[in-house]
């Protein structure tokens, strides 16, 4: 019932500026904690950031300073500013969200289909 739906990729120029977003819907009950992965070719899916639902924030160290993780509970979206891209930015970035669908429901997580972002001259 729940879908994650990424947008906002696309080619940027190295220093430049994207902003990801995520939106959940289907059956929810609450969204906990929130994030986005990455993972380019021939790599391992790596963390860039994730964010709980009272807004703490954790970044990895290659990310840290240039991107800022944020959500807006009222419409269950989470995004990514991202600034000073570097070409090893360029991934597929993917939403992730650990999400309930009752009070007493067991919480699961849920991956979008990731949106490409392309960093280069």
């Amino acid at each position: 019932q729940v879908q994650l739906v990424e947008s906002g990729g696309g080619l940027v120029q190295p220093g430049g500026s994207l902003r990801l977003s995520c939106a959940a819907s289907g059956s929810i009950f609450s969204i906990n904690r929130m994030g986005w992965y990455r993972q380019a070719p021939g790599k391992q899916r790596e963390l860039v950031a994730t964010i709980t639902s009272d807004g703490s924030a954790n970044y990895a160290d290659a990310v840290k300073g240039r991107f800022t993780i944020s959500r807006d509970n009222a419409k269950n979206t989470v995004y990514l500013q991202m600034s000073s891209l570097k070409p090893e930015d360029t991934a597929v970035y993917y939403c992730n969200a650990v999400i309930s669908n009752a009070v007493l429901g067991v919480a699961n997580i849920y991956w979008g289909k990731g949106t490409l972002v392309t960093v280069s001259s």
